[in-house]
């Protein structure tokens, strides 16, 4: 198991109306934490990632740089390591799994920062995906306290053509004979596989595939890439906690909370962090556009595109060297006040 923390919250009313007893929120920390603590950069997870899955960002000379920067990576509820259906006991379980909410990952993200290292402002808020989901919801709660954001291929709302792309996600797992009453009686290896293949489609343009990049990663075939990356990255988590953090993916909304009510122009307009907005241009699913849309409303905020044909995964690009640098060189923009 990788080394990570658990900060123990207690009981933890939930957004949904629900109270989660003993909750967890798993973290690990890289860097150093400045006397005066002005240097700390919070990177929550993405969908279906630990944080020893996007760690590989982190360092001297990477994107974001632990010998300058304290980085912090919260573990988001439902990934398996903070509180998630997987872990928790009895009253929850088949079919009474709570609903979590970017407001509860947010609310928990700023106690442990306050109660652990008595962090009250961050220097820059980083996120891809489900992260940059979490990145836009810090600077609508809590604008006083971020100074800078960096929203990669996320949304501040969840799209009506995101959230068909979810249904389908959902629609393929829960079709896997272990799905009853409202949880999986058992290892829905089925379904994971089939999760896998769907989701491939989605996260890589079509131009990814025309040129054949899969094969250049040393893929002896579409298959051979469908089976070892897709297919085995979903087999790795419970079936429960995918769900869950598609149902918190789902009805992501910085505006759905008690400060802003709905309106989510109003919650755009209230994040004050400069920020940077970075879609891919080749995003099938948190697309160019939705985002142009939002950076709009914001009132100190930068779109900047990815051009890249790797679909989603030019927000996390782990082997693309050219994205990589095009990320870093907008975080460091950001963090020296060049954006």
């Amino acid at each position: 198991m990788a080394e990570f923390k658990i900060f123990e919250l207690g009981n933890l009313r939930l957004q949904c109306g629900m109270t989660l007893p003993n909750a967890r929120l798993a973290y690990q920390t890289y860097g150093t934490l400045a006397a005066d603590r002005s240097n700390v950069v919070l990177y929550p997870t993405s969908y279906g990632a630990q944080h020893v899955d996007t760690e590989w960002l982190i360092g001297p000379g990477r994107i974001l740089e632990s010998d300058k920067y304290f980085i912090v990576i919260p573990n988001m509820f439902g990934n398996g390591l903070s509180s998630s259906p997987s872990n928790l006991a009895e009253p929850y379980g088949m079919g009474r799994f709570p609903a979590f909410s970017h407001w509860d990952n947010v609310q928990a993200q700023r106690r442990l920062l306050a109660e652990v290292f008595g962090v009250e402002r961050l220097a820059l808020v980083y996120g891809w995906s489900m992260g940059a989901q979490q990145a836009l919801h810090w600077g609508a709660m809590f604008p006083d306290l971020v100074d800078t954001i960096c929203a990669v291929c996320g949304s501040a709302r969840t799209s009506p053509h995101n959230k068909v792309f979810l249904e389908g996600v959902r629609a393929t797992l829960t079709a896997d004979p272990a799905w009853q009453d409202g949880g999986f009686a058992a290892r829905p290896v089925r379904g994971l596989r089939a999760m896998g293949r769907l989701y491939a489609g989605w996260a890589m343009s079509q131009a990814f595939y025309r040129e054949g990049k899969h094969l250049e990663l040393g893929f002896a075939s579409l298959e051979d890439y469908l089976v070892r990356v897709w297919e085995a990255n979903f087999l790795r988590r419970s079936g429960d906690d995918l769900l869950s953090m598609l149902a918190t993916w789902y009805r992501s909304d910085i505006s759905d909370n008690e400060i802003y009510q709905g309106d989510l122009a109003t919650a755009l307009g209230a994040i004050r962090a400069r920020a940077m907005i970075m879609p891919s241009r080749t995003d099938l699913y948190f697309t160019p556009e939705d985002s142009e849309r939002e950076c709009g409303q914001m009132p100190n905020a930068e779109f900047r595109p990815i051009d890249s044909i790797w679909g989603h995964r030019a927000g996390n690009p782990t082997d693309n060297a050219d994205d990589e640098a095009y990320l870093r060189a907008a975080v460091q923009a950001l963090l020296t006040g060049g954006a």
